[in-house]
C-alpha cells in the first residue's frame, strides 16, 4: 500500500480541533474507499506543534489521569507539565477507535521541529 504524507501546521490551532483533523487523516476517512476494518490512512507530519493555542486556565486546571491498576496508583499531571507534542498525541490517541488498528495509526503521527 502506498501511503500519502500529509503536512499540517499547528500554529494558532486548538489541540482538540487539530486532533480531529489528524485522526481523520490517520484513519483514511478522507478517501472515497474508506472502510472501518482497513487501515488506509497516511502519514501525518505536524509542524509548529509548540505554537498551539490553549485558552483560559487550561494549562493549570486541566488534568491528565493515569492509573497503574494498583490501589492508590492514580497519577495526575497538569497540562503545563506535558510538552505540546504529548498534548496533541494524547488528544489524537483518545479520538482514534479503540481497536487493534489504533497503535499502528498513532505510530504514523510525526512531529517536525
Amino acid at each position: 500500500m502506498n501511503r500519502e504524507v500529509y503536512k499540517l501546521n499547528a500554529e494558532g490551532k486548538a489541540p482538540g480541533r487539530l486532533a480531529t483533523e489528524i485522526s481523520v487523516l490517520l484513519q483514511g476517512k478522507n478517501k472515497p474507499d474508506w472502510a472501518p476494518h482497513i487501515d488506509s490512512g497516511g502519514f501525518v507530519e505536524i509542524e509548529n506543534a509548540d505554537k498551539i493555542k490553549v485558552t483560559g486556565n487550561k494549562m493549570e486546571d486541566y488534568k491528565y489521569y493515569n492509573h497503574s491498576g494498583y490501589p492508590g496508583g492514580l497519577r495526575t499531571r497538569a497540562m503545563k507539565e506535558l510538552t505540546k507534542e504529548e498534548i496533541i498525541r494524547h488528544a489524537v490517541h483518545k479520538m482514534l477507535p479503540k481497536n487493534r488498528l489504533r497503535s499502528p495509526r498513532i505510530k504514523r503521527l510525526k512531529f517536525i521541529k
